[in-house]
């Protein structure tokens, strides 16, 4: 049974456009220094409200880095539709279960491979 990559270059593409966006506007939203974001002086600052725009920070820094890493996982799926190698398990060769792609389209081992790895 062969993957339709057309569908799944379609798919991939769109989310990676709705990915890319999310990376920006969180790259945008963390752009500056914290003196920026807290408006008093440093010596009438509150710790807590340093303590709270640190967290913001860094769960910011977090979602980006996590849009980031899907945003390669994207690109590289795209890369294997154009290279002939889409809806192959990456470890054993096998066909990565439709459902599969179809829930996860970056999807690069099949159920069996992924299960494997996630009990260790």
């Amino acid at each position: 049974m062969s993957v339709d990559v057309e569908h799944f270059r379609t798919r991939l593409e769109a989310e990676r456009e709705r990915v890319a966006a999310v990376v920006e506007e969180l790259h945008s939203e963390n752009d500056g220094s914290m003196q920026d974001e807290v408006d008093e002086s440093a010596a009438d600052n509150h710790l807590a409200e340093t303590a709270s725009v640190t967290v913001d920070r860094e769960m910011g820094y977090s979602l980006e880095e996590n849009e980031a890493r899907l945003l390669g996982a994207i690109d590289a799926a795209l890369q294997r539709i154009d290279s002939g190698t889409y809806g192959r398990c990456e470890r054993c060769g096998n066909q990565i279960e439709p459902d599969r792609l179809e829930a996860i389209p970056w999807a690069t081992l099949c159920l069996e491979d992924k299960r494997r790895d996630e009990r260790g």
